[in-house]
């Protein structure tokens, strides 16, 4: 079972999530719970609304620690800086972008952490989603919309909605997982809702040679994805393999160093670069 505990971190999240939404109701679409059962959590009855599998659900959803683990510390990198300020400027001016870089430099992170910090955003894991239906449902629920009823209710509902609220953004990353159905239904949706919504598609090198051989095959709504997300393939590593190493070499000291790392030359021997395996490691060394 879940500690008392952990189920009040549990509810702090879900209280700072709140303004996020229009309503509690469209809060608890997100959550999977319905409106009278978020009011009860949120008044402190915990022990017996809830089953553990969905306490569970809503913890992975809200990125809360099961555990008393130090929280992560978020570093700002310069790829930090970089994919933060492209999305604010996609979101402030409706405007759409693609980045294709290096896998495991933060883009992910990045992006989950601009998600929780701005309303009318929601961040999408295409790899989770890959179908048209399951991504359209997907981006749905996150906003708080009908989700669950007929195909083209769900879409046209969720048009209406982009088209109604102030300035949305959807973040689409491992865009390149999606298939082909998926990426046509992106263009459909993309063109109801130009100059209402902002979207930013992201995956590594995977996704540039997977949109520009498509595109050089000539299949059909690929030249108009490209075209609609800014005719052009953003990058922040730079070029060049000396240049590269250090700056992957830069983002690791940083991000090691603000999560209470001493031994940076260590860390990234044992890590190779690799961010998902520099927090391994850091809490490795927290626990002894």
């Amino acid at each position: 079972m879940i500690p008392e505990n952990i189920k009040t971190k549990i509810v702090a999240a879900i209280e700072l999530q709140r303004s996020k939404f229009a309503s509690d109701a469209a809060q608890a679409v997100t959550l999977g719970i319905n409106a009278a059962q978020l009011n009860r959590i949120k008044k402190g009855d915990i022990q017996n609304v809830l089953s553990h599998g969905k306490w569970i659900n809503i913890a992975r959803k809200l990125d809360v620690q099961l555990t008393d683990a130090p929280t992560w510390v978020t570093a700002k990198t310069n790829v930090f800086h970089f994919v933060y300020t492209q999305l604010e400027t996609c979101q402030n001016n409706s405007l759409s972008g693609i980045l294709c870089d290096m896998a495991d430099i933060g883009k992910t992170y990045t992006a989950r952490q601009y998600v929780k910090e701005h309303q009318n955003s929601v961040y999408v894991d295409c790899a989770q989603v890959k179908s048209r239906q399951k991504l359209i449902r997907y981006v749905a629920r996150e906003f708080g919309v009908n989700h669950t009823s007929r195909y083209t209710d769900v879409y046209n509902d969720l048009i209406y909605y982009l088209r109604s609220i102030d300035k949305p953004i959807i973040v689409l990353d491992e865009a390149g997982d999606l298939d082909y159905p998926a990426f046509l239904e992106l263009k459909a949706l993309w063109n109801a809702t130009e100059r209402f919504c902002a979207w930013y598609m992201m995956g590594a090198e995977g996704l540039e040679a997977k949109i520009t051989r498509n595109k050089d095959l000539k299949k059909v709504g690929y030249t108009e994805i490209f075209s609609r997300f800014g005719n052009k393939y953003q990058q922040v590593v730079p070029q060049g393999k000396e240049a590269r190493e250090d700056f992957i070499r830069r983002q690791v000291a940083m991000v090691a160093k603000v999560n209470g790392a001493i031994d940076i030359q260590k860390i990234y021997a044992r890590t190779g670069g690799s961010l998902r395996r520099v927090f391994t490691e850091v809490q490795k060394l927290k626990a002894v």
